[in-house]
């Protein structure tokens, strides 16, 4: 549908669809059903598992494994080539397990266009599911409806719609079928279009369909969710990178050890074949996907406990890295609730806390407040119903012990004009002890213009110029300060009797209630937390510029020489002027699905990590953009949840930052575990490289290698997951998302730590083959190498010593060290064993070595680290 649409009167958009007031007739509707099809939402192309589960093998690691594998199975080694590729194919299963779990379609889009709608054909009022509804049916609506298609309002009786699931705001929007200005008009200021998903909530109205199915703003977003692409985390970026360079690496060193060792003529194609096969294995971190993947799902499990939903894995590693966090305002930094900042009356302004019954005007205030709304409240309970501004009203009598429906059944209701966003007023007329009295409350400029006196403690006064400035300078700061301003006045009349419009004039002004929906408390230190972490906050709202600013001030979010935008303001940027003043734009208001997603792409292409929160349909397409969307566990739609990679079960704010703490600490943890198995790992390449070069036999059998990286290997480094957060890890910055994992203190860790293990373990190699051959080397050198490690798993705790650390400040790293130990001994002390692993008996001086080599490198590490401490 045409932007110019909107500006049409009714009679023109009925010309434009070609319809009558009477709605289509049953012909004209089946043909548009069959041109315009179902009223459905796109659904996106799904994966089979079995494409899905042959993706995993796409790999160049996985590639290298299986020729391994081949390799061993033609040089007789059936074990290895068994223990590989059960290895392969259990990776593959965990893969295609979490495919499906993280990919869900856009099932709640189609979900929310079920209902069924009331409509206008053949002259007869039906009732038709909505799938069934095409443009230029008429349909009626009335409170309590689901919206189920867009269309332009032919008529309207105080239509009230709830556009949150579109706008993210809460408070009903007025409507009206008078044609607006303008050719430009934001999505919350249509005031003569309804939409799909939205919800009436009071009054009546008809309209004609103008958009179905994916032409509804709903459509748009389902469209903006099905052309959105996720992007990779720093982390996948890392390891992707490192896989791909390390395969290279281990082919070229594979294909050299080969052609090495062939050339050596006491050596056969086949033994040359098994030093290449070995040096693949133990070159290949089998364990680590699944290592990284156990480490996220347990950082998963600690920010489930502190109301952290993670829906996807990878999400726990990109908090770590997050440098901007775009939220949304209300329910998130707020508190969701409207509720009474100040009151004014009698030529006084305070807190609603201070409000004073003794005093006539504040009394008669509250009376008003009380009787001219609908909302009620559960005393007992604290529950409410009505309109958010109305149920703020009713708390701030039960602030001070009085209930609304005593007041309602003391002064019954006997007629009332219902509000109306033209005249910006609602009235009732109410029995007092007085007589019938009219009381109003609206808009302050349209009472003030319509009073002609003012209520103080001592009885009415004539309105006076200076008066009327006092009250009107009262506003405008109290509208600055980002609160809305309601005005209440009343009016004596001669009897009781239906109400007209001339009824709202010659009224007594009585005060003013201001109020917001406040920030929550954590809010504000949380902010200052992401502020200290180098995080910066932004705020993005559908509600108004000066509200927002307001709000954002109040938490710490707009600073000095920040700045803040409308959506309309933002059409008018150019991305390379929006580039340029990203940094200092705090505030965005009043913005749409589209302008989320502008904003979040703009701070990506900064090389930002950027995080987003949202609660409505809207938000969507800008969650799954974000590097991770985060949505609101008890406000949020079931589409937000779904496009969202974490789930906030509390809605708060605060709840993000710990998240962030511990997204950075399960990134040390990891970098730890890598640096772990790439060090263990390096030991045996090192070991394998030195003996093909000089010409001995293969030190380790693959089989040997699969145990240690897959058994002994794994769990130390799932433990150094378990390791608790450092202080002082949200006094650092983000860390750059494009800086290497595989820095150089980092590699020269590995090779340095690597080097010395892969010492220990061919020094037991000779000690072995002096004493008795080939096989108890190769079983010395295993054993060392598997000790070695084990021991080194404390190494990669920490950078500090261990005495610094504590050695029992993470107990999960001595069991996995029991544990580890206890399968060695099955391995060498378990005849059974012997023949699958391929193990020689050891004696007391054989352990005595072992034990004394393995643990030589963890020893001069640490004392280096203590020394370097002191």
């Amino acid at each position: 549908m045409d932007q110019n649409f909107f500006q049409k009167t009714p009679k023109q958009a009925l010309e434009q669809l070609q319809v009558t007031s009477d709605g289509l007739t049953s012909s004209q509707a089946a043909q548009r059903l069959a041109q315009y099809g179902p009223n459905q939402l796109a659904e996106g192309k799904k994966k089979s598992v079995l494409a899905v589960f042959a993706e995993q093998f796409k790999d160049l690691l996985v590639a290298i494994l299986i020729a391994a594998a081949l390799i061993s199975m033609f040089s007789g080694n059936l074990e290895s080539t068994l223990v590989i590729f059960a290895v392969l194919i259990l990776n593959a299963i965990l893969g295609t397990v979490q495919y499906f779990k993280a990919e869900k379609s856009l099932e709640s889009l189609k979900a929310m266009s079920a209902p069924s709608a009331k409509v206008l054909r053949d002259g007869q009022r039906l009732e038709i599911s909505s799938d069934q509804i095409v443009p230029g049916d008429i349909i009626e609506l009335e409170a309590g409806d689901l919206v189920v298609a867009d269309g332009r309002l032919l008529n309207c009786w105080s239509l009230k719609v709830n556009e949150s699931s579109l706008t993210g705001e809460s408070e009903a929007v007025e409507k009206t079928n008078e044609a607006i200005e303008g050719e430009q008009v934001a999505l919350g200021d249509q005031k003569n279009m309804v939409f799909s998903g939205s919800l009436v909530t009071y009054g009546r109205a008809v309209m004609v369909v103008t958009a179905t199915g994916m032409d509804t703003q709903l459509g748009r977003i389902a469209t903006l969710m099905n052309q959105t692409q996720q992007r990779k985390t720093p982390l996948q970026k890392n390891l992707d990178d490192f896989s791909s360079k390390l395969a290279m690496v281990i082919m070229v060193i594979c294909a050299g050890v080969f052609l090495l060792s062939i050339f050596r003529s006491h050596m056969t194609i086949l033994d040359s074949l098994m030093f290449a096969v070995a040096l693949a294995v133990a070159a290949i971190p089998e364990a680590l996907s699944s290592i990284v993947t156990i480490v996220l799902a347990m950082g998963t499990q600690k920010m489930a406990r502190q109301n952290a939903i993670i829906k996807e894995l990878k999400a726990v590693e990109s908090l770590g890295s997050v440098q901007v966090i775009c939220s949304d305002k209300t329910g998130t930094l707020t508190q969701n609730r409207m509720t009474v900042q100040n009151i004014w009356a009698d030529g006084v302004l305070t807190r609603g806390t201070d409000l004073e019954l003794a005093n006539d005007a504040q009394r008669t205030l509250l009376k008003i407040a009380l009787l001219d709304s609908d909302a009620t409240m559960d005393h007992e309970t604290g529950a409410s119903v009505g309109d958010p501004t109305e149920v703020a009203l009713v708390q701030l009598g039960g602030r001070f012990g009085v209930e609304e429906r005593a007041y309602r059944t003391q002064h019954p209701r006997l007629a009332e004009l219902a509000f109306d966003s033209d005249r910006k007023l609602m009235s009732t007329l109410h029995n007092t002890d007085d007589g019938p009295t009219l009381y109003t409350k609206g808009a302050m400029d349209v009472l003030l213009e319509r009073s002609t006196q003012l209520l103080t403690a001592n009885g009415p006064v004539p309105m006076t110029p200076e008066l009327r400035a006092q009250i009107q300078q009262v506003n405008r700061q109290q509208s600055e300060n980002g609160l809305r301003v309601l005005a209440f006045a009343q009016r004596p009349m001669k009897e009781a009797r239906l109400l007209t419009l001339e009824d709202e004039t010659d009224y007594t002004f009585v005060g003013l209630i201001s109020m917001i929906d406040p920030p929550r408390p954590e809010s504000i230190q949380a902010v200052a937390d992401a502020k200290k972490a180098g995080i910066r906050t932004v705020m993005i709202t559908g509600d108004h510029k000066v509200t927002a600013t307001a709000i954002a001030k109040q938490i710490g979010i707009f600073g000095e020489g920040d700045m803040s935008l409308d959506g309309v303001e933002l059409d008018s940027m150019s991305d390379e002027e929006l580039d340029q003043k990203l940094p200092h734009i705090a505030v965005y208001a009043r913005v749409s699905p589209e302008h989320k997603i502008r904003i979040v792409t703009a701070w990506q292409r900064r090389g930002c990590i950027a995080a987003m929160t949202g609660d409505g349909v809207n938000d969507a397409p800008a969650l799954k953009k974000a590097d991770v969307g985060v949505a609101m566990g008890i406000t949020g739609t079931e589409v937000s949840k779904d496009a969202a990679a974490m789930i906030l079960a509390d809605d708060n704010f605060a709840t993000i930052v710990k998240a962030v703490l511990n997204g950075r600490s399960v990134y040390a943890n990891i970098r730890n575990a890598i640096q772990f198995l790439l060090s263990g790992n390096m030991a045996a390449i090192l070991a394998v490289i030195y003996a093909s070069i000089a010409g001995l036999s293969v030190p380790f059998q693959p089989v040997h290698l699969l145990f240690i990286n897959l058994l002994t290997d794994s769990l130390p480094a799932i433990a150094l997951g378990m390791e608790p957060a450092r202080p002082g890890l949200m006094d650092q910055p983000p860390r750059d998302p494009n800086a290497s994992m595989m820095d150089k203190p980092m590699l020269t860790r590995v090779f340095g730590q690597g080097l010395m293990i892969g010492i220990a373990s061919m020094t037991a190699f000779y000690i072995g083959l002096n004493q008795s051959g080939p096989a108890l080397a190769s079983t010395m050198a295993f054993a060392t190498l598997t000790l070695a490690r084990l021991f080194h798993g404390f190494n990669c705790r920490g950078k500090e010593s261990i005495v610094k650390l504590g050695l029992g400040s993470n107990v999960y790293s001595l069991m996995a060290f029991g544990v580890g130990i206890l399968l060695l001994a099955l391995v060498l002390f378990v005849p059974a064993m012997e023949s699958l692993f391929l193990v020689s008996p050891l004696n007391g001086f054989d352990l005595l070595c072992v034990l004394g080599l393995a643990f030589a490198p963890t020893l001069l590490i640490q004392l280096t680290r203590i020394f370097q401490g002191r």
